[in-house]
């Protein structure tokens, strides 16, 4: 299946890797990654679980993301940043990134506004086409980030999206991603594990 995934992407215009875990992909990372690069990270788990935010730390880069109060700002200095690293909800088999966000500076970082962006993504976001990743974005990712955020949403008590009006609801930006945009490079990085929601 990656076979011919990489192959659609590459048609779209992304920059392939597939690797088969993730430390093997987090080795590649930090050598495209150059120690002068200032680089952001878009909320993931899959990205934290990486652990390579210590990493490019350890060594030396200018890292910002929200998720890590050591920096003023960090939102906003990630939206500047020469790189960005986050993963994607949802890629179908036709080389489709599909994204929900609740303020949108990850999704809006995915594809504008720096020199290189790097998508790590396993093999559990993988979907058939964009009704199953939008299926697995409502009834996967969004209820378990939303439980995780502790938030007052229905999905975090029963698991399923039901189109909610409720303030802390985390669905509010759709993006797609069909090609590579004309002022951004995408890397897209597939791993052969289950990463992330």
């Amino acid at each position: 299946m990656f076979l011919e995934l990489e192959k659609v992407l590459k048609n779209n215009g992304f920059i392939v890797k597939t690797f088969e875990n993730t430390t093997k992909a987090k080795e590649e990372l930090l050598l495209d990654i150059k120690k002068e690069d200032s680089v952001g990270i878009g909320g993931s788990m899959t990205i934290q679980d990486m652990g390579i935010y210590e990493e490019l730390k350890e060594r030396g880069n200018e890292v910002y993301w929200h998720w890590r109060k050591d920096t003023q700002n960090p939102i906003e200095k990630a939206m500047t940043s020469d790189i960005y690293i986050t993963s994607t909800n949802a890629i179908t088999l036709d080389g489709k990134l599909v994204n929900m966000d609740g303020n949108g500076n990850r999704v809006a970082s995915m594809f504008f506004g720096h020199k290189d962006v790097y998508i790590v993504i396993g093999k559990n976001k993988i979907c058939t086409d964009y009704d199953a990743a939008i299926e697995r974005i409502r009834n996967i990712a969004a209820p378990l980030n939303a439980k995780r955020l502790n938030l007052n949403t229905p999905c975090t008590h029963t698991g399923k999206c039901s189109d909610c009006e409720s303030p802390d609801r985390i669905c509010k930006v759709e993006t797609i991603i069909h090609k590579k945009p004309n002022t951004t490079t995408i890397h897209i990085y597939l791993v052969n594990e289950e990463l992330g929601y």
